[in-house]
């Protein structure tokens, strides 16, 4: 059976969901929500508006690679912890007109910048993701991080309802009998590129024995229609 989980990482409030079962109503939300203890407290974003700002990136640039031709998608962004990665390591920078040429971006929203700190001169530099349970020291923490790790050391559970995920949460998926496991969607809630209130999830497919995989955007709508539920 594949189950699914939806959350954001280092510090943000996350949800985690699965399609497979009932759950009790959704925990309320605010923006003083917990961060993961596993998160330092340098990392952890405390000023709403820096939450905010984080949040509409992450889920623009998210989205945009969907609209991208497959050869114009970053390097990294080549299965689905990949565009997670991307996506949030460039919310943290600063918004500037160069950065915005260097990433070959068609347009750039009225977003504000994250002040608390940009990547990658972040309290722990270009390592934003735990990859070691134990201590707050550099050595737990690493550039990359796959979608198990993304899933196990940087989000916290919040909930098994689709209907509760709010924009900027991630999905994620368990198959034990697939060749990759874990898989991990970003929950977008309403479209930033198109005028559509969606709700709209994205993600990548990651590779397989014949393609390199693409960025898919499908409605929740479609997502749950499918004929083979995820």
């Amino acid at each position: 059976m594949k189950k699914a989980a939806i959350c954001c990482v280092a510090g943000l409030t996350v949800f985690l969901a699965s399609c497979a079962s009932k759950a009790a109503a959704p925990r309320p939300r605010t923006v003083d929500a917990p961060a993961p203890a596993w998160t330092p407290d340098a990392l952890r974003l405390s000023d709403p508006a820096d939450r905010a700002a984080f949040t509409g990136w992450f889920t623009f640039l998210a989205e945009l690679q969907f609209f991208r031709e497959a050869r114009e998608l970053p390097a990294e962004v080549a299965d689905c912890a990949g565009l997670v990665r991307f996506a949030y390591r460039e919310s943290l920078r600063k918004h500037t007109g160069e950065w915005a040429t260097a990433l070959h971006l068609p347009a750039v929203p009225a977003l504000g910048t994250v002040r608390q700190s940009q990547y990658p001169h972040t309290p722990l530099g270009a390592a934003l993701f735990r990859v070691h349970a134990g201590g707050d020291t550099a050595a737990a923490f690493a550039e990359f991080a796959d979608a198990k790790t993304l899933m196990r050391l940087n989000t916290e559970r919040l909930h098994r309802r689709i209907e509760a995920a709010a924009p900027g949460d991630l999905l994620f998926f368990h198959a034990p009998d697939q060749r990759f496991p874990y898989h991990v969607m970003v929950f977008l809630g309403a479209s930033r590129v198109q005028n559509d209130t969606g709700p709209f999830v994205v993600y990548h497919t990651g590779p397989d024995r014949e393609s390199a995989g693409e960025v898919r955007h499908p409605s929740v709508d479609e997502l749950l229609r499918h004929p083979n539920p995820q």
